[in-house]
């Protein structure tokens, strides 16, 4: 199966605004990132962005970098915007991540767009939930163990 490397794990207290790369924290069980204002019981726990997406915005002349669209985990290789909602994702430390939506309806021009001059998360970021906790680090390998559903392998 495909699998990538996370460049960047970044929190913040609130929602919507930039997250700080902190380099390192736990993935709590139904909650999220440790400390993470996204954290909570619901289906958008921890939200991933693809370094290549911020790649698309830094050659657009954005001065952007990994945490700048409020994601919490910035990968590198896997082309997340693809993963069918179900999919597993698992984390070099025995964390696991279920995919639970796939982009997000932006709030009109949020504060990440007036911030960064464009958001690439509405169509480009994805959200999941931790089915299984464990810590996450810069340079972790991340794994898509399943793509799809349980049972649709």
């Amino acid at each position: 199966m495909s699998h990538g490397e996370i460049i960047a794990v970044c929190t913040s207290q609130n929602k919507g605004e930039r997250k700080k790369d902190i380099g390192q924290c736990q993935l709590l069980e139904n909650f999220g990132l440790e400390g993470d204002g996204h954290g909570g019981d619901w289906h958008r726990q921890v939200s991933l962005l693809a370094d290549e997406s911020i790649d698309k915005m830094r050659a657009a002349g954005l001065d952007v970098g990994p945490g700048d669209f409020a994601e919490n985990l910035t990968t590198r290789g896997i082309d997340l915007c693809t993963l069918p909602l179900g999919s597993l994702l698992v984390l070099e430390n025995g964390a696991e991540l279920e995919v639970t939506q796939i982009g997000k309806e932006c709030h009109t021009r949020c504060s990440i767009y007036y911030q960064a001059g464009d958001c690439v998360m509405p169509k480009e970021g994805i959200f999941a939930r931790v089915i299984k906790a464990g810590s996450v680090a810069k340079g972790d390998r991340i794994e898509l163990q399943r793509r799809g559903p349980a049972g649709e392998d």
